[in-house]
């Protein structure tokens, strides 16, 4: 049999997508493991391989899920099941309205819970809710340790990131304790002005750098308005934070520069709570074939 998958990417972050309403991946599957592939984990990572497979960042399957537009399972780029992803929801939710399965908001299950997308106004990117953040742990003076769907080491950086060989440097933060056995993913920031920070990000699952990462992107985001006590409404500046202040819901929109692109989050802080997080910007096909 042959299996239709398209391909997406957000920011830089490409996924495989695969219909697996009517269990399409299951029969697959039977055909390639174990005459192929030992194991699923092996062919999805195959599938992913960016010399010997299609390539990607991660494979999705779109399938039903009861009360639910759909339901998203995603695998890292080494074939294992993983945690939420933020660029991908925003991929996936975008192939969906292609397929007809909601004109313009769509309610799905993903890993870490329900997430509602709806499309932009000029229909050309994803507005993605993520799930509210109530823990952001300091590490150090510019380390942070939060969990947005995926669990993200974000580090403000006073040097240039872009001249920051990234990979070896994150390989020393998740590789070590306490994030050896599960992983974490990492993060090296620069702060460019009272709304707007670039960013760097180490995968784990990809085991490499990533053009953009939406997990990453709110980890960020929301790590850099904890560590600053800004106000961060665009027509603001900056304000240190003051008793009144703290028990006011602050609304916060915040621009991300990735090297695949832009994003925006907005969110609201009240104290150290951040909810109705949103995760902005463009989810665009690539192509699509055939397995």
């Amino acid at each position: 049999m042959t299996l239709n998958f398209v391909k997406y990417q957000g920011t830089g972050n490409d996924f495989v997508l695969i219909d697996n309403r009517t269990g399409t991946w299951q029969a697959y599957l039977a055909m390639q493991v174990p005459q192929q592939f030992a194991t699923e984990k092996d062919l999805v990572a195959n599938l992913c391989h960016r010399q010997f497979g299609v390539g990607a960042d991660g494979l999705m399957l779109l399938q039903n899920k009861e009360g639910f537009d759909f339901e998203m399972v995603y695998f890292n780029s080494d074939g294992g099941l993983s945690s939420m992803c933020g660029n991908g929801g925003r991929c996936i939710a975008a192939w969906a309205f292609s397929l007809g399965l909601g004109d313009d908001t769509l309610r799905f299950w993903a890993p870490d819970g329900t997430h509602e997308a709806r499309k932009t106004k000029d229909g050309k990117g994803i507005a993605l809710n993520m799930n509210p953040v109530s823990q952001v742990q300091q590490i150090n003076t510019n380390d942070w340790e939060l969990n947005t769907g995926s669990p993200h080491y974000v580090s403000f950086q006073d040097n240039n990131i872009q001249q920051l060989a990234l990979v070896d440097w994150a390989k020393n933060i998740r590789y070590n304790e306490p994030y050896t056995n599960l992983g974490i993913n990492v993060n090296a920031v620069n702060i460019l002005d009272e709304n707007k920070i670039s960013m760097r990000t180490y995968e784990r699952g990809v085991e490499d750098e990533t053009l953009s990462c939406g997990t990453g992107v709110c980890a960020a985001a929301i790590s850099f308005v904890h560590r600053s006590g800004m106000v961060l409404n665009p027509a603001e500046s900056r304000q240190p934070q003051t008793e009144a202040t703290r028990n006011q819901v602050q609304n916060h929109l915040i621009e991300v520069i990735t090297p695949g692109g832009v994003l925006q989050v907005s969110l609201q802080r009240h104290q150290n709570n951040y909810n109705n997080i949103v995760l902005i910007g463009p989810a665009t096909f690539v192509f699509q074939g055939q397995l």
